[in-house]
């Protein structure tokens, strides 16, 4: 009779169900502030005991991927995006130009990430590109200037995440919401250019178009023409902010001669 081998351990079912939720977090099927469902109904879903559902939770905590909040419930944290960008929204109130550089990398990364999602994109990622291309076009006709901000910001997510590459989809997240003043901003000055609203909605309508209908070239085309104007649009609003903080200090500064003399 051969002996049985000693060294072979069965994988614990609370292995593969970490491993299952983990998956989730990364695909971004579940996002930093999501609830996960309820431990009955969860175990039910993952077809495990509860107490194993259990222990798989606790490894995810012990990873700092999820965490208990008072009151109740287990929610997925902001780890994988914050340990990118707590250090560099520091940075960027005193470093102007890391703004230019975000924006620089940001051409690229969209360009790329456009480019992918018209090639790999499911039909389930069509859906969720247009629902979130609706729900931006219907914040700039309405005219709500945080809603316009939140929208445009979940549009260019849903194309990260189109490209079923984990590391863009995070990194898009990351730098989006690192942006996010910069891209509000944006929109503020580009309220006072004439036609500015409608250009931001043809160069969405492009980049959604173009990965709708598989056409690769042209997502990549639309997407890098829609940073070029951000770039260019960001640059004249910080230039204008400028100005007007200079001629704010001249005119107090007449103030207070005129007002000693």
């Amino acid at each position: 009779m051969s002996k049985p081998i000693s060294n072979f351990q069965v994988p614990r079912i609370s292995g593969a169900v970490a491993a299952s939720l983990e998956r989730r977090i990364l695909e971004g099927s579940l996002k930093p502030g999501d609830r996960l469902p309820a431990e009955r109904e969860l175990a039910i879903e993952l077809g495990v005991s509860r107490p194993s559902l259990r222990e798989a939770i606790q490894k995810l905590a012990s990873k700092g991927l999820v965490q208990s909040r008072q009151g109740g419930g287990t929610y997925v944290t902001d780890r994988l995006e914050s340990t990118f960008l707590d250090p560099w929204q520091d940075m960027m109130g005193t470093h102007p130009n890391l703004r230019e550089d975000l924006l620089e990398f940001r051409h690229m990364l969209e360009g790329q990430a456009a480019e992918w999602a018209a090639e790999r994109a499911t039909d389930a990622d069509l859906t969720r590109l247009t629902q979130a291309f609706d729900a931006m076009n219907s914040a700039f006709d309405a005219d709500d200037l945080n809603r316009q901000s939140s929208t445009d910001i979940a549009f260019h997510q849903a194309i990260g995440e189109a490209t079923h590459n984990i590391v863009i989809g995070h990194l898009s997240a990351a730098l989006l919401r690192l942006m996010h003043d910069n891209i509000r901003l944006s929109l503020e000055e580009l309220k006072t250019i004439p036609a500015a609203s409608s250009a931001l909605k043809s160069q969405h309508a492009a980049i959604h178009d173009a990965i709708l209908e598989h056409r690769p070239v042209e997502a990549r085309s639309a997407a890098e023409a829609h940073i070029d104007f951000v770039r260019e649009s960001l640059a004249q609003s910080l230039l204008s902010a400028s100005r007007r903080e200079t001629a704010e200090r001249r005119l107090q500064a007449d103030f207070s001669k005129s007002f000693t003399s």
